[in-house]
């Protein structure tokens, strides 16, 4: 399950230069096509090994097919109209991974069929594509990350990051079976899976306006340390039934799903407009690498420990953040003048990619794209921590 979380990091790198080479249309049918093909060869193919480079190869597909999206997005929308389509955007892909849970609901035969299914659904997306009229915008080149800059600005919020990564990396890899192993029907675990991710999409907005009211250190403390506690009954509780597991999971999502958008507001609080570009790119690298050792993590506690230990690694690494997230040490003497900046809803930074921060209406879009185009990563001056 870490195979996908390393290709989608790998991704990064690689989407940029295919479509400079070839273009947003061939970058788009390229890799729909190699989507549509590594899932039908887990079906040809069955083999561990075989299989993980399969979903490598799926996690690069996915990310240049997000590139893609985002970058013609971004290309369409006036600078007025960046935030309506940016919280599009979202609730798009939070309904398309939800949807894909409700499969489970009406086809619960883990056969070949649902495969079929999603070669198929990679190979429709390629009809409006091919069917454009539209000339393919300019491509976008990825910003330059400047890991020690940010490491020193914005300790906290990367490590909430970090520890987001982890979370939602093990979740995604590893809820499924621990759902199958409390012994839940496929049907069962597909409204269990689409009822957190629903979760993940309804917090955002009141997420938002508190966001927007109260300091964001201290609300992702406060966020972490409901997570350590709401976690700990399913830790604890060998066996669940499924009217308890649904509202218990339903709750944990929630704030284990507020982490990431809360930390990406805070850290825009402390960097300056000039560096958002590279702010977003060094943000989603952070949470790739957690989401690449969360279901490693997790999984070996699950396979020794038993399946609950999915809950204890999540209340662990929320304790982690209590401990690291300390807002008396903010300095703010980075803070921008009109912090705090509005808190826009994202996706998880599974269904996104470096190019999200040229939707984001808090960056200027000009200055980005003229970042992301000459690589300037701007001054290398000290800093002092802040978010």
């Amino acid at each position: 399950m870490s195979g996908y979380f390393v290709g989608f990091f790998l991704g990064i790198w690689i989407a940029a230069p295919l479509i400079r080479r070839v273009g947003h249309i061939r970058a788009f049918a390229f890799c729909a096509a190699l989507a549509a093909s590594t899932a039908l060869l887990h079906v040809v193919i069955v083999d561990q090994w075989v299989w993980l480079g399969l979903r490598v190869l799926y996690g690069i597909a996915l990310v240049t097919l997000y590139t893609v999206i985002e970058s013609w997005l971004n290309d369409q929308a006036e600078a007025s109209q960046r935030g309506r389509v940016f919280g599009g955007y979202m609730i798009a892909s939070y309904l398309g991974l939800v949807l894909g849970q409700m499969v489970l609901v009406v086809h619960p035969t883990l056969g070949i069929e649902l495969l079929m299914l999603v070669a198929m659904c990679f190979s429709l997306c390629l009809v409006p594509v091919a069917a454009t009229r539209k000339i393919h915008p300019a491509a976008l080149h990825p910003a330059p990350l400047e890991p020690r800059f940010f490491i020193r600005r914005v300790p906290q919020s990367l490590t909430t990051v970090l520890v987001s990564g982890l979370l939602i990396g093990a979740f995604y890899g590893l809820a499924p079976l621990y759902a199958t192993r409390l012994g839940l029907a496929t049907q069962q675990v597909g409204v269990f899976m689409g009822s957190c991710i629903l979760a993940a999409l309804l917090v955002q907005w009141p997420l938002g306006w508190i966001s927007d009211r109260r300091d964001r250190a201290w609300l992702i403390r406060a966020c972490a340390l409901l997570l350590s506690v709401a976690a700990l009954p399913l830790a604890l509780l060998g066996e669940v039934p499924l009217a308890v597991l649904l509202p218990l999971g339903f709750v944990v999502s929630l704030l284990q799903f507020s982490l990431y958008p809360l930390a990406v507001a805070f850290s825009n609080d402390h960097v300056e407009a000039e560096r958002r570009g590279s702010l977003s790119a060094m943000l989603l690298v952070t949470f790739g690498i957690g989401a690449c050792i969360g279901p490693l993590l997790a999984g070996v506690l699950m396979k020794y420990l038993g399946a609950n230990m999915l809950y204890a690694f999540v209340s662990v690494c929320a304790l982690i953040l209590v401990w690291r997230v300390r807002p008396e040490a903010v300095t703010n003497l980075h803070q921008v003048d009109d912090a705090p900046l509005q808190h826009i809803p994202m996706p998880d930074s599974t269904a996104s990619s470096p190019l999200t921060a040229a939707l984001d209406p808090r960056v200027d879009e000009q200055v980005v794209e003229a970042q992301m185009q000459n690589g300037d990563g701007g001054s290398s001056a000290a800093s002092t921590p802040n978010g």
